[in-house]
């Protein structure tokens, strides 16, 4: 008896270090393909400002598995140096091909126009300027006060009228990155924006003939705005009460619902159809004869 119990003991001892091994060869095995799976990727070491030629001092390689990998990285150190960045790179963010210029582009401003686009520099100040809020990477709309050429519309004054729309800010001042904290203003007197060849005409001429000012707008607003411009007019005319997008528009409580109408009918009575009076009874010379227990009338004939 004592036999046979430890010979079980040794079988579930032997079965448990059998499973034991296979646990342990499989996660060694799973260990070993996820670590194949890893393949190094270029990130930066430290942030890196939009506009900056990379060094090799500002890179480094971290292993990321090859699913999770985003297109376009470097898996080479060398291969992302004397590139410049076209925007702000974080740090341990993956440095990848549509972040930085073309090869051989220098550094500074000109790496961050797009082809087909120009940079222009306004004058501004704290007014025109948004009280130093506009940073790059904002979208303003600039607007110009100008007289009109025809005599007609000259008659009325000036016109001040909104002359380019969703223009983007390269630069404030001589800064191309925005501060790490966009909620202190920065008080500059130039801003640089990107516009088109014909913008640059447009905006060049408005400086020229009237001083401008910038309106910023929403970065995900991307409407087309259609003006017809304002002048002394227009301007006394007044203007309505608009809600601002955040306050929440009370509608009216729905008045009650009115209650049907209910057609009052009277109710008559079912006539009832009166019977016709018995007819009188007949007048008649009679004598009530009695004989014994029966009685009987007897009728005397009329003379």
């Amino acid at each position: 008896m004592r036999n046979k119990r430890l010979i079980l003991a040794l079988t579930g001892a032997v079965l448990c270090g059998l499973l034991a091994v296979m646990l342990i060869t499989r996660y060694l095995a799973s260990v070993k393909n996820s670590a194949s799976e890893l393949n190094n990727v270029v990130v930066a070491k430290a942030e890196i400002p939009v506009g900056a030629k990379i060094t090799a001092e500002q890179l480094t390689l971290l292993p990321i598995p090859n699913g999770s990998a985003p297109e376009g990285v470097f898996r080479k150190v060398e291969d992302a140096v004397d590139r410049v960045a076209l925007i702000p790179i974080g740090m341990r963010e993956p440095v990848t091909e549509f972040k930085l210029a073309k090869i051989g582009t220098e550094s500074g401003l000109s790496a961050v126009i797009p082809p087909g686009y120009r940079a222009l520099t306004v004058k501004v100040d704290e007014v025109v300027g948004v009280s130093g809020f506009v940073m790059p990477g904002s979208y303003v709309d600039v607007v110009a006060v100008i007289v009109p050429v025809a005599a007609s519309a000259a008659s009325q004054g000036p016109i001040s009228k909104i002359v380019l729309q969703n223009i983007k800010v390269l630069a404030s001042g001589a800064r191309l990155d925005s501060p790490s904290d966009q909620r202190q203003p920065s008080q500059v007197n130039a801003v640089t924006l990107l516009v088109t060849p014909d913008q640059a005409e447009k905006l060049v001429l408005a400086a020229n003939e009237s001083k401008l000012q910038l309106v910023m707008r929403n970065f995900g607003d991307q409407e087309d705005s259609q003006t017809a411009g304002a002048n002394k007019s227009s301007l006394l005319s007044g203007e309505r009460v608009r809600l601002l997008p955040d306050v929440v528009e009370t509608k009216p409580a729905p008045a009650p619902a009115a209650k049907p109408k209910v057609k009052r009918v009277s109710y008559q009575a079912p006539s009832r159809e009166e019977k016709p009076a018995p007819p009188a009874p007949i007048s008649r010379n009679s004598i009530e004869l009695i004989e014994g227990a029966k009685r009987r009338e007897v009728e005397i004939p009329n003379n």
